[in-house]
């Protein structure tokens, strides 16, 4: 069958097996190792079906985004001609893991506000975000919810700004990874697609982390690509 055919594929891991004169676990592996490569893909309650090429565009993040303004993932996409939007939901005084807090240099337990993004680009599922704020730093002031208020959307680091706080430096851990059932659902991906996980974290002039987030992109639709520009040469 070739490659193009939308067709569900004819034949079932065991069938193959039989044909090929292998084991149904080394038959089950191979296809896993089609689904993750992107050349089939498994549709719960349907079968296997031959997967339709898809493009796949770049995603560039670099340092001059946050001078942008605003949400960098609508500048992003405007700058590749697409609509970028999204949906938040905050939650306030939400405990800090003990994971986040480490990244956030707080206790476990202590109160942060907790948002989960979903970003469309043109009206389709383009990423997934969770970010979390301590309490302690934006507690009491107008920007307590990142989606809500006088600066609604303006992106962290103009917000911060807004309660004099200059964050100076942001870091950025990419990780490959795979779908979970949430992610999937929200992402419209068959659970265990290739994404890539970036735990981004802001941090102040005095090196405090003043916000930290789990970024979840699909593989099969973005290439991330990092841009880094050399500075000039010091003048003698």
């Amino acid at each position: 069958m070739p490659l193009g055919d939308p067709e569900r594929t004819p034949w079932h891991p065991v069938q193959l097996a039989q044909e090929y004169g292998v084991g149904p676990n080394v038959a089950q592996k191979a296809v896993e190792r089609l689904i993750v490569e992107g050349l089939l893909e498994g549709r719960t309650g349907s079968g296997t079906y031959v997967a339709q090429p898809r493009e796949r565009r770049r995603m560039v993040r670099s340092r001059h985004r946050e001078r942008r303004g605003g949400s960098p993932f609508q500048a992003d996409m405007y700058e590749i001609g697409r609509s970028g939007t999204g949906e938040a939901f905050s939650e306030a005084r939400t405990p800090a893991p003990e994971n986040i807090a480490r990244r956030l240099g707080i206790e476990a337990g202590d109160p942060t506000v907790r948002t989960a993004y979903e970003f469309l680009a043109d009206g389709k599922p383009a990423q997934l975000s969770t970010s979390w704020e301590p309490m302690a730093v934006t507690g009491g002031t107008p920007i307590l919810l990142p989606e809500m208020g006088p600066l609604a959307g303006k992106g962290v680091v103009e917000r911060m700004r807004s309660i004099g706080v200059a964050v100076e430096t942001w870091v950025e851990i990419p990780r490959p990874a795979r779908a979970t059932q949430e992610q999937a659902s929200l992402l419209g991906l068959n659970v265990g697609d290739l994404v890539l996980s970036i735990e981004r974290t802001y941090y102040d002039d005095d090196g405090r982390a003043v916000e930290t987030a789990d970024i979840i992109v699909p593989d099969r639709s973005w290439e991330v690509a990092y841009e880094f520009a050399v500075d000039p040469p010091e003048l003698a």
